[in-house]
């Protein structure tokens, strides 16, 4: 992937002061659950969000270099671009964007949605509408997940941010509303398709920075779905369990989100990523 004099977003809060944050209270078993959750294709911040209350303290902002410097940088432009593709997208709807904050951390810091941790991977948290990743992921996707480059971290940033789309369009409201009355399967399968939306949601972002932001190529696009696939619910519980169980699925199968990702990236076109209703994947495997 191939910056085209990309500026870099200054909606940030570089949480990665020396030491990193720390958590007092709730003990290192709900971050033990938390990481079997993730590794399982859930939402770690669920987990952490109802934890016993825990006094919280976050990192100092970094004083001088940092080893990852690089990949703050590279987010802070990836963030920037994202900023941009929807702020002409929500104009064209006669709608402001609210751009959301993007918390860099190390280890552990605090959200509105709870504790937050390496563990928990990058999420969005509705309830303070930022989005939090401690960059360290950037390795894991590269060692565990066998998916480096440029072009897959930033599909994850993305994806992320597809999440505060949702919650802009109300999507997230009503799907929360729908989880009161549903029991733990229907309420997987929605996670699923709201999972999916963000998936399309990322790709319609690369579809509108190529050749505004970014330049890509055919091996950046492999290198998207390469982390698409990677994180399949299909694959992680293979990996995980030596099992497949659907009922349980969080975000999708492998193919499922590759083929939104896909998608989005193709179209541009925010109106036919209605994942709810649409059961175009229904026969993927």
């Amino acid at each position: 992937m191939r910056w085209l004099g990309g500026r870099e977003s200054d909606n940030v809060d570089d949480r990665r002061g020396s030491g990193g944050g720390m958590i007092v209270g709730g003990g290192i078993g709900t971050l033990v659950i938390a990481l079997v959750v993730y590794l399982l294709g859930g939402d770690p911040s669920q987990v952490l969000q109802n934890t016993p209350d825990q006094q919280q303290t976050t990192a100092s902002a970094p004083d001088g270099p940092q080893p990852d410097d690089a990949a703050a940088s590279f987010t802070r432009k990836v963030l920037a671009s994202t900023e941009d593709v929807w702020t002409k997208i929500f104009a064209e709807q006669n709608a402001q964007y609210p751009t959301p904050t993007l918390v860099m951390f190390r280890q552990q810091t605090s959200s509105g949605c709870g504790g937050a941790s390496a563990a928990s991977g990058p999420f969005y948290c509705p309830a303070d509408q930022k989005v939090y990743i401690d960059l360290s992921f950037y390795d894991e996707m590269a060692q565990r997940f066998k998916a480096p480059g440029d072009f897959a971290m930033a599909y994850v940033i993305a994806h992320e941010i597809g999440h505060h789309i949702q919650k802009q369009m109300g999507t997230m409201d009503k799907i929360d509303a729908a989880r009161q009355r549903l029991g733990e399967v229907q309420n997987n399968r929605l996670s699923v398709r709201l999972e999916l939306q963000a998936d399309f949601l990322a790709g319609v972002w690369a579809h509108h920075a190529q050749g505004q932001s970014i330049a890509l190529d055919e091996s950046d696009v492999e290198a998207a779905l390469r982390a698409a696939n990677a994180i399949g619910d299909d694959r992680i519980q293979q990996e995980t369990q030596g099992q497949v169980v659907p009922d349980a699925f969080t975000h999708g199968t492998s193919a499922q989100r590759v083929y939104w990702f896909k998608k989005g990236l193709k179209t541009g076109d925010i109106s036919q990523g209605d994942t709810f209703n649409s059961r175009e994947d229904a026969n993927l495997q």
